[in-house]
């Protein structure tokens, strides 16, 4: 059955196809499981996975060679996903724009977007993820990112590149917001962004002067993603971006067509953002030196 693809239900929304390396890794992360109906070709109806003779026996596979990363580029780790339903990405996503065009509700309507989000987080070996972060912990950084949207507006040319610089700013401390305040099974994981205001600063310069090349910015932010991952500290794994500057700048084009002919709108939201997920995974830190 390994060359088959697989659809499986998730949230009364059917998912796939995918290949069933692929399929074993939503069962690794737990987004799969015994009691999720499943279905491929050559079945004639929907079954539980766990009724499938050996499709959850031999979800994690073998061990990893030393040294040595898997095909999937996780090792003894695993890719991210996220199971979320493309209606309740797209009512969020209005809600989060709404909540900081009006910038007063921006804490509240950023602390649920977050918290939704990181809750339908499949992490390996990382089960039932939550945030506990509140609207009051930084607030005004939000306040300020609304009131910085209308810099936009301006028919000059300087606000935005004066605003710019700022923004990037209050994006670098909600990072490290989110990254302390994410648990596991009710149990805080003690992440930090290590990266510094500057970098991170450097980085969202950069993308912005690289759109001037047409495509380059496909390769800033593959490698500003991958800086980012370097800089998560206080994780036993390392947190990878496996995505090229190829894939991230084919898929968000299809993307930024989907938007435009606005109809496909909640199905591009909802591909785009299960494919980002799966680009970051996690590898042990001692073979991903070695590899």
């Amino acid at each position: 059955m390994a060359d088959r693809y697989w659809f499986f239900a998730s949230q009364g929304q059917q998912q796939g196809p995918y290949p069933e390396a692929r399929l074993r890794q939503f069962i690794a992360a737990g987004t799969v499981n015994a009691e999720t109906l499943v279905w491929t070709e050559g079945m004639a109806n929907w079954q539980k996975a766990g009724e499938i003779p050996g499709l959850l026996a031999g979800a994690s596979g073998p061990p990893a060679v030393p040294g040595v990363l898997s095909g999937a580029g996780i090792g003894a780790g695993g890719s991210l996903s996220v199971d979320l339903s493309i209606w309740a990405l797209l009512g969020r996503s209005l809600l989060l724009f709404i909540g900081f065009v009006l910038v007063i509700p921006a804490p509240w309507v950023a602390t649920g977007f977050f918290g939704w989000f990181v809750e339908r987080l499949r992490v390996p070996q990382r089960p039932n993820l939550g945030f506990t972060g509140k609207p009051g912990d930084i607030w005004y950084v939000f306040v300020i990112q609304g009131l910085c949207t209308y810099a936009g507006f301006s028919d000059a040319w300087y606000p935005p590149l004066i605003v710019m610089p700022l923004q990037a700013f209050l994006s670098w401390m909600t990072i490290r917001w989110i990254a302390a305040n994410i648990s596991s099974n009710g149990h805080p994981l003690a992440l930090s962004f290590a990266g510094s205001a500057a970098g991170y600063i450097g980085w969202y310069l950069l993308l912005y002067v690289s759109v001037l090349s047409i495509i380059g910015w496909a390769w800033v932010i593959t490698a500003w993603m991958r800086w980012t991952c370097r800089n998560i500290a206080g994780t036993r794994r390392e947190i990878v971006f496996n995505a090229s500057g190829w894939q991230i700048l084919w898929r968000t084009l299809v993307y930024a067509l989907g938007m435009a002919l606005i109809i496909p709108i909640p199905w591009a939201m909802g591909w785009y953002t299960r494919w980002y997920v799966s680009q970051f995974a996690l590898v042990e830190r001692t073979a991903y030196a070695s590899a």
